[in-house]
């Protein structure tokens, strides 16, 4: 029996705060430095090593960590998700993602069937329908195959899916088994869609429209555009066009679509990218078997993730070094640096992930809670990123705790030697060098050219970002940022924040405003 309590009432927590600080800039020097990157690296699934050596932790922090995890009893609520007990308390609901990819537990029966079963027919229907466009037994009304998916959603069923297609595409082109380019419309802003659909041939292309609930504002605009762009070329939508909705929308069971794929309430949007949410266009722009490999790996770290071991179990670990930096050493922001093109929209997801899950208040319970919850998250890719927000990373005001990822091979394979070194090379020198920088920093007398140091980081290493490697990653963040809401006694997995501004804009639309939402409106003539 687990019990949920507040942060600031739990004795390991008050421990913690007394542990000495690590002098990040001294340990990280020299010969110090070099038995720490040694010494501090968990390995993680698919040949993968979670290093947080540069880090402001130590064996003495690492203790602390450990017993916080025990009291919290953090591995016991994992397993109480996993067996289906009722984690998400806002809606009252089972919190099941990972079935999607592995049963880690009990069989968990809801809704009168059991839902692994349930995920996995999805997964297989998907697959056949993608294998049928791809030999050509679905096709447009011409007989032709389709050459282009296009997702139609918004938030989790946008960045995720967006995120990994992104990741993947390069890898998919050189291993052979890219099918067909995906494109994405989720704003709501008329351009988006209508640059989209100037860029396709509308004739070849297949939509998958995704709403659990069949009646999401942005999604079901965007989806009456492109049906009115598929009417203007002479065309029927509903040959078109596949629905990944739930069971009980309206969605489900209309005539508008060639086939509807079902996800459920346990299930939340910035969690779907392993299920039909991403399953559908994944399969369709690579194939089922390269999603299949994706859902290989995310079930790998998921295993992983169940450890009592804090040193074997690298999200966990991450979510705890995690809580000691916000709640501990005061650092409010995390930095997501992929040092992979590859990876280009992966901090965007990965910013939904956290700060829609823990940007949270109040505990599980609707009480306040007395301490700082989820960090700001942002990112870009290296090294990009370093000929922009790099100069304030090393010498403003505020100390930001990063995360990088480095991979040894790039996707392509395709590079060229210039001055010595190839680009691969150059690029992993400089995600070496910045992590050493930003730890060690470099005393000068100019202090204009002073570099402090003691800025923490760690940094996931891999051979190559593959589908097994992709998904090993978005498993490790995904339980990461779940024990950093157990930790917290937040419930993570509802988003009441997002709901407000959307029943407000209904009023605008509505024309039932007053005050400053009435003269806002009529300046921007609605």
């Amino acid at each position: 029996m687990v019990t949920w309590n507040n942060l600031d009432t739990v004795k390991a927590y008050e421990a913690l705060k007394n542990v000495a600080r690590v002098n990040l800039a001294e340990v990280m020097s020299g010969d110090n430095g070099a038995e720490r990157v040694k010494k501090y690296s968990v390995p993680m699934a698919e040949g993968m090593a979670f290093n947080y050596a540069a880090k402001q932790v130590d064996d003495n922090v690492l203790k602390a960590l450990a017993a916080l995890a025990e009291e919290m009893q953090l591995t016991e609520k994992f397993e109480a998700l996993y067996n289906g007990e009722v984690i998400n308390t806002g809606e009252k609901r089972m919190v099941l993602h990972h079935m999607t990819r592995v049963q880690l537990g009990d069989a968990v029966v809801a809704d009168g069937v059991d839902k692994r079963a349930f995920y996995v027919d999805q997964q297989n229907k998907i697959a056949e329908l993608a294998n049928k466009v791809h030999n050509g037994e679905i096709t447009n009304a011409a007989g032709e195959k389709f050459t282009t998916v296009v997702q139609i959603g918004i938030g989790g069923s946008d960045l995720g899916p967006r995120a990994m297609y992104l990741a993947l595409e390069n890898w998919a082109k050189v291993n052979n088994t890219f099918k067909m380019e995906a494109k994405f419309i989720s704003n709501v802003d008329p351009d988006d869609a209508a640059a989209v659909l100037a860029g396709i041939d509308v004739a070849h292309s297949i939509f998958v429209l995704v709403s659990k609930s069949g009646t999401t504002l942005e999604t079901l605009t965007n989806e009456s555009f492109v049906k009115d762009a598929l009417k203007k070329a002479g065309l029927d939508a509903s040959k078109h066009m596949i629905a990944v909705t739930s069971e009980t929308s309206p969605l489900a069971k209309s005539d508008d679509y060639l086939a509807a794929f079902f996800m459920d309430d346990y299930i939340g949007g910035r969690f779907s990218s392993t299920s039909g949410v991403g399953g559908a266009v994944l399969s369709l722009a690579f194939g089922p078997d390269v999603f299949a490999q994706f859902l290989e790996g995310a079930a790998a770290e998921d295993r992983l993730a169940t450890n009592k071991d804090i040193l074997a179990n690298p999200a966990l670990l991450d979510a705890l070094i995690g809580v000691y930096e916000r709640n501990v050493l005061g650092y409010g922001t995390t930095a997501v640096l992929p040092y992979s093109q590859a990876l280009c929209r992966f901090p965007a997801h990965l910013q939904q992930l956290d700060m829609e899950s823990n940007g949270k208040s109040v505990n599980r319970f609707g009480e306040p809670v007395n301490y700082v919850t989820g960090p700001v998250i942002f990112g870009e890719p290296g090294t990009n990123g370093q000929h922009s927000f790099y100069q304030l990373l090393h010498q403003g005001t505020d100390i930001i705790p990063l995360q990088f990822f480095g991979f040894k091979n790039s996707q392509m394979g395709t590079d060229v030697v210039i001055q010595g070194s190839t680009s691969q090379q150059k690029l992993c020198a400089n995600v070496v060098a910045q992590i050493v920088a930003f730890a060690c920093g470099k005393a000068d007398d100019n202090r204009n050219k002073n570099f402090e140091g003691g800025r923490p980081s760690s940094i996931i290493i891999g051979d190559q970002l593959t589908p097994q490697s992709l998904g090993a990653i978005l498993s490790h963040y995904e339980n990461k940022v779940m024990y950093q809401g157990f930790v917290w006694n937040l419930n993570s997995f509802d988003q009441e924040g997002v709901q407000l501004g959307k029943v407000l804009a209904q009023k605008v639309l509505a024309h039932q405003t007053e005050g400053a939402l009435k003269v806002y409106s009529d300046l921007l003539n609605i």
